[in-house]
């Protein structure tokens, strides 16, 4: 089992961050500050293996050309990451 968010609050998850124990992907856009800093604090909250990443010139939504592209590119590496570290 793992997560991973794409631009998501973690933050709205309140104490619940505190039990997850799964391995945890927090992809936000750079220029999303907000967010950002939301998954920043959410990040120093989890106990779980956890990776924030950020994709440099993305907004919220990820609508500027290629950011998906990179979203979908950094979550498969490290999902492959995660399955080769499960798998021995």
């Amino acid at each position: 089992m793992a997560v991973v968010s794409r631009g998501g609050r973690p933050d709205l998850a309140g104490d619940a961050l505190d039990a997850v124990r799964a391995p945890v992907l927090l992809i936000v856009g750079g220029r999303d500050q907000h967010v950002l800093r939301l998954n920043e604090g959410a990040a120093r909250r989890l106990h779980a293996p956890h990776t924030l990443h950020v994709v440099p010139g993305a907004t919220h939504l990820f609508e500027e050309p290629g950011t998906l592209d990179r979203v979908t590119e950094a979550a498969r590496q490290w999902c492959d990451e995660q399955l080769s570290t499960t798998a021995g």
